[in-house]
């Protein structure tokens, strides 16, 4: 008999046998016939799959039922944060029930956290967006303006000269070219249209590079999702609006992401490489790069860097410091990163920005080292009223408690945090900024954003314990985590509702009010002087290029209280002679400078009724939204 020859194998593949021919054919055995096939049956979902979409299907319909009740048109001292009805409030907490349900298979499918971290971001930050008949926050109204110019220009100046600081916006023009662009392409009137949902998209396109960046650290699904989820609850500073700032921090979070991840050096991990050393939760360092690797990568993300000096002026310095702190380790010590970096903002700064960075560079001597002026919150005076004070006690509980968590992580998880060291010192890179200046009493926000991304990771460490390893101490630790995890995002969930919301009466204008000021802007001729209390008024900036503005307000509180002695005075002796001015004065302003401390209570009243009542002054448009007043000069023979 013929001896077979055995099958071939390749790989994990294995070749068929080849068809017997002769004899051997013969006595083939019959193929069986073909089972029939078996009919389809409808299973239903499993345990875990029910427990995850159902909560996200409760919590969208809660939601829904909430936002057409949300009584926005009559805000009081709270904002929206009394005008939610009960329904909205009770979404969140399924949601945040479903995420801590969804976060125990995330291991094994962390597409339901992510599910859960995009319907968070939405219920949280999509209500203005789908409510709101104006555009929300003054400053978007401000940069809508500037897009607005562009598209009528078609260019920028940045060496033209105009008033309330708005020069800047031509000097760094990228983020507004790049809108001017999207409302070109939308077919849209402006870009007012799409305006309020910035913070939503901006928060979906930081997800997946918050995700990369912790992923570099920990393999544990479960830390990755609660570090995103404690995140978002703890962004409340109010920067993701359409704005500069917002999207040069999105490309800042994307460099840093590039970074941590493809830019290791060669044999500088070390004893990282050992599993047995790290913390059960951490990842192992990313592969190494050579030196020419390293140099394509910087060509690449080069222009990511020029998009970010071309946007914003704060954020190269913010990610220069975090490219330094980088550098301290052996794993990031990328120098030359950091000089092309350096240089790429000293080139724009001393060319497009030219005429602010020497302003800038000229205020250094007074501010340098005044730690105490330089970390102090953007107001005159003290927050009035119960919905500013219950802002102001929010921030400061919302920064106490992360640190605290944040802190715990680094004592308690050592392995972790040696593993993680990159990211503890980005988180601590923008804090050397408060030796620098005060950015016109935002530093102290700025700082917390940026340093946010390391805190929410530690944090969310100090919340999820390890899945691995059986010790006591590890045991100890899920048992308590199972109490300590709702809790603190409850809390964080608590934080961020009256620190995001509860100013929202300044930030809402009815169309009304916006037509009043805009009617009042055609109405003064070219190269008026318009007055009004502040800036912080949806409007403040139409047509900024064709007026001066003076908002007299914004000044130390004591020389307020001397102004209300005699408003129409005092206002009469700032406006230059022969210079057509206007006063106008909304609600929204009204809301402003008493809730940031400008004016005591009864203080808008007081100016108000002082402007109406002087011979110096003509009322030429009342109603409820606003008042609008003309100067009228003395005759020289009445001087």
């Amino acid at each position: 008999m013929q001896q077979r020859v055995p099958t071939p194998v390749t790989g994990s593949s294995v070749l068929p046998p080849a068809r017997p021919t002769g004899d051997d054919d013969e006595k083939a055995p019959a193929a069986a016939p073909p089972s029939p096939p078996r009919p389809f049956r409808l299973r239903p979902p499993g345990r875990g799959a029910l427990l995850s979409w159902l909560p996200l299907a409760a919590a969208a319909g809660l939601w829904l039922h909430a936002v057409p009740r949300t009584g926005f048109r009559d805000m009081g001292d709270y904002g929206l944060l009394d005008r939610f009805p009960l329904t909205f409030h009770l979404a969140l907490l399924v949601l945040t029930a479903g995420f801590l349900l969804a976060l125990r298979r995330a291991g094994t499918a962390p597409w339901w956290p992510a599910s859960y971290c995009v319907a968070m971001l939405v219920a949280l930050k999509a209500p203005p967006a789908l409510l709101y008949d104006s555009v929300r926050y003054a400053w978007a109204s401000k940069h809508d303006a500037v897009i607005t110019r562009l598209l009528t220009e078609g260019t920028v100046h940045p060496g033209a000269e105009l008033s309330g600081g708005m020069s800047a916006y031509d000097q760094w023009p990228g983020f507004f070219s790049l809108n001017a662009a999207l409302v070109k392409a939308f077919g849209v009137e402006a870009a007012a249209s799409y305006i309020n949902w910035a913070p939503v998209v901006l928060g979906i396109l930081t997800l997946p590079v918050l995700v990369l960046i912790y992923r570099t650290f920990s393999d544990d699904w479960r830390l990755v999702w609660a570090a995103v989820w404690i995140f978002q609850l703890a962004n409340w500073v109010g920067q993701d609006y359409l704005s500069p700032q917002g999207f040069s921090y999105l490309l800042h979070l994307t460099v840093l992401a590039v970074v941590v991840r493809h830019f290791v050096r060669p044999g500088s991990a070390g004893r990282l490489r050992d599993r047995g050393l790290l913390d059960p939760a951490a990842a192992a360092v990313p592969p190494p790069t050579g030196t020419r690797q390293r140099a394509v990568a910087v060509v690449i993300i080069a222009p990511l860097i020029a998009a970010v000096n071309a946007s914003h002026q704060l954020t190269p310095v913010m990610l220069c410091a975090t490219l330094f702190a980088l550098s301290l380790t052996r794993r990031y010590r990328n120098w030359g990163l950091l000089v092309v970096t350096g240089l790429i903002m000293l080139a724009w700064d001393v060319t497009m920005g030219r005429v602010l960075f020497l302003d800038t560079l000229g205020t250094l001597r007074e501010s340098a080292g005044d730690l105490l002026s330089n970390s102090r919150a953007g107001y005159a005076g003290e927050p009035t009223g119960p919905g500013p004070e219950l802002v102001g006690t929010a921030n400061i509980l919302m920064v106490l408690a992360l640190a605290a968590l944040a802190g715990t992580a680094v004592l308690l998880r050592r392995r972790l945090t040696r593993s993680a060291l990159p990211l503890l010192l980005a988180a601590a890179a923008p804090v050397p900024m408060f030796a620098v200046n005060d950015y016109g009493g935002e530093m102290l926000f700025r700082v917390y954003l940026f340093g946010l991304p390391g805190t929410a990771f530690f944090a969310a460490a100090a919340l999820v314990p390890a899945a691995g390893g059986t010790g006591r101490a590890l045991r100890a630790a899920r048992r308590v985590s199972l109490v300590t995890l709702p809790v603190a995002l409850i809390a964080l969930l608590v934080g961020f509702l009256p620190s995001y919301y509860g100013k929202e009466g300044m930030h809402y204008a009815p169309p009304a009010e916006v037509a009043l000021t805009r009617r009042a802007y055609d109405r003064a001729p070219d190269g008026a002087l318009v007055l009004a209390t502040t800036g912080s008024f949806p409007g403040a900036y139409y047509r900024y290029d064709h007026y001066e503005r003076w908002f007299f307000t914004e000044q130390d509180v004591p020389e307020n209280l001397k102004m209300l002695k005699d408003p129409a005075g005092y206002l009469a002796r700032g406006i230059p002679e022969d210079r057509p001015a206007y006063v106008i004065l909304t609600p929204t302003q009204e809301k402003a400078v008493i809730g940031e401390g400008y004016l005591p209570p009864g203080g808008f009243d007081t100016l108000r009724n002082g402007l109406k009542e002087s011979p110096l002054f003509r009322v030429v448009e009342e109603s409820g939204h606003g008042l609008v007043l003309e100067y009228r000069p003395p005759s020289p023979s009445a001087r």
